[in-house]
């Protein structure tokens, strides 16, 4: 590993903690409600807005009516957004008269923003109007994200409660993470992003004469919009020659800064944070870096406040570094070898492998960058995945199947590694013979039911769906390349679907009516099947007492639970995935560099 990346990533987690620790004490006074009781007017509008939801902001839900808020809200709001699409080519703010999105497709990218996925089998700026973009995509940016945080919220209380009956409740929590977190950090990285150069308005695409005509070859098509074929399969190509260009405009920093500081990912134009108008220069490249992980670190500093021990959350914070750390390794020493096949056809090796990736980035940055999105439920990318090389590739892959619990996405980061945490006490119990305990409440049978549906549902997802479609041609009909890559193609699409991450090897065809359909089913159930044990654990926790520390007492922090909960993660992760990933990337490296031995 070379000095540069050594130096990004160390500036990188240096800023980075030192504005989450400050952020950490906002969170926790805003959450458990001091803040308000501080400054009346913040209370006053806190219950204005409750008035308004039809609750009393007094309230105090048990779990299950706290789950059962959330899945509502997010049923109303996939209606409301899937409604949305399907009527966008009569509706107002559509500059560039884009007609109705297909039903498919509007079902799919409805699920994937209620979910906090943000996956898109379509490219924006040729697709959403601009009303679509800020009224469906954008505000479910903000929501999807509040609910995360929300149930972190609920989770916390478990653990502080003694004998309580609720876990808080679900609408103010929504109501507070958005208005007085989310909302004014967007704000303030949008202008940032604006002094960048990052595009904001309402203009109509824009058409630039190129001061060089381009000639290319593309598909030709027929007059039902299919591509054409000869009488061997092979498509037939036109010869085209473009002299002016086509510059898509709209409200891009809006969108891009709770893109980012949401761990939501989705982009306003197809190529992403690759994209010159979302991500214009290095310095917004590492803005957006610190807004993805900015909120999720400050919740695991939060997490110590609030149990009333600060090493509780240096514990997890340390796990996740190590991880996170480790990956960002193993990125760049993969990605810094080139493709042997090109450098035997006379490519210079000596940078890396570069395909596919930004040169105003480099190599570093875009390691860095993708480990940063995976570890965290972004998918926001700046570099294509699909290029990189086969161990390159593993590692964000590997980063989602943990759960995405390396700092992860906002709220869902920290559950995800709670419920590790739980598990990690429950093994160390089995080890020394010892009912196990976190935080002084005692884990019984219940909460271990819920921790292994909680882990095992995600593997069933993404194990289940890539299987079946790696059997059915309409499955395979996706898949760009055959073989190793092919697979790893499909099984990067599960993982990222059930994972709520949602980048993608884009070389999978995936806006068709299976995958729209199996991605949008992985989304849901791989949201909510953690959710819904998470805010039961949450329940059962608050109604028990809080037991005194004694002398075989597990201590849950320091450096020996530390590896402990690092050792629980990676094991889980390890032998739950390791014979697909055997398949994929791990099969495409031996072929690759053994083609070359030989």
């Amino acid at each position: 590993m070379n000095s540069s990346i050594v130096f990004q990533t160390g500036l990188y987690l240096l800023i980075l903690a030192a504005l989450a620790w400050p952020l950490s004490r906002y969170l926790a006074s805003l959450l458990d409600g001091s803040l308000a009781a501080r400054h009346g007017w913040i209370g006053q509008v806190d219950r204005a807005v409750c008035r308004l939801l039809g609750t009393d902001a007094e309230e105090d839900m048990s779990w299950w009516r706290y789950a059962m808020a959330l899945l509502l809200f997010h049923v109303a709001g996939t209606v409301f957004v899937y409604a949305l699409q399907r009527l966008q080519g009569v509706l107002p703010l559509n500059p560039q008269q884009l007609g109705a999105i297909s039903p498919d497709s509007s079902f799919n990218t409805a699920i994937s923003f209620l979910t906090n996925t943000n996956w898109q089998g379509y490219a924006g700026e040729s697709t959403m109007s601009n009303l679509t973009q800020m009224l469906a995509l954008a505000v479910q940016n903000f929501v999807s994200a509040a609910t995360g945080i929300a149930v972190v919220c609920a989770l916390i209380r478990g653990f502080v409660r003694r004998k309580a009956s609720g876990v808080g409740n679900a609408w103010l929590d929504l109501h507070r993470a958005t208005t007085w977190l989310l909302l004014p950090l967007s704000i303030v990285l949008a202008l940032a992003l604006v002094s960048q150069g990052v595009i904001q308005n309402f203009k109509p695409n824009q058409t630039a004469q190129l001061t060089e005509a381009v000639v290319y070859q593309q598909p030709k098509t027929g007059a039902d919009g299919q591509p054409l074929k000869d009488a061997k399969g092979n498509p037939v190509l036109e010869t085209v020659k473009a002299s002016t260009q086509t510059l898509p405009m709209g409200p891009v920093a809006s969108q891009e800064a709770i893109k980012m500081l949401g761990t939501n990912g989705g982009g306003f134009f197809n190529a992403n944070s690759a994209h010159p108008y979302e991500n214009p220069t290095p310095l917004a490249n590492f803005l957006q870096m610190l807004a993805i992980f900015l909120i999720p670190a400050a919740l695991v500093f939060m997490f110590g406040r609030w149990v009333g021990d600060w090493r509780q959350g240096a514990t997890i914070i340390a796990a996740m570094t190590l991880l996170f750390v480790a990956m960002v390794g193993v990125e760049y020493w993969a990605e810094s070898h080139a493709n042997p096949l090109l450098v035997q056809l006379g490519m210079d090796g000596h940078a890396g492998n570069l395909e596919g990736k930004e040169t105003r980035f480099g190599l570093a940055a875009s390691a860095l960058f993708t480990v940063i999105t995976t570890a965290a439920s972004c998918g926001a990318v700046n570099t294509m995945h699909d290029s990189l090389m086969p161990l390159g590739g593993l590692v964000p892959m590997w980063l989602m199947k943990l759960g995405e619990v390396v700092f992860g996405g906002v709220g869902a980061g920290l559950y995800g590694m709670l419920i590790y945490a739980i598990l990690a006490v429950f093994l160390s119990g089995l080890m020394i013979g010892r009912t196990p305990e976190y935080l002084g409440k005692k884990i019984d049978a219940f909460e271990m039911k819920m921790v292994a549906f909680a882990i095992l549902a995600t593997p069933m997802l993404v194990l289940g769906g890539t299987a079946l479609s790696v059997m059915l041609d309409v499955g395979k009909a996706g898949m760009a390349n055959p073989g190793a890559h092919g697979f790893s193609e499909v099984l990067y699409a599960f993982t990222s679907a059930a994972n709520n991450n949602g980048s993608a090897f884009a070389g999978l065809s995936a806006n068709t009516p299976y995958y729209n359909l199996m991605l949008a089913i992985a989304m849901w159930v791989g949201r909510f099947t953690v959710i819904v044990p998470v805010l039961a654990i949450a329940g059962r926790l608050a109604s028990k007492p809080r037991l005194a520390v004694t002398a075989g007492t597990l201590p849950t922090h320091g450096p020996l639970f530390t590896a402990l909960l690092i050792g629980t993660v990676v094991i889980v992760g390890a032998l739950t995935y390791i014979p697909a990933l055997a398949l994929g990337p791990i099969v495409e490296h031996l072929q690759l560099f053994g083609e070359v031995a030989r």
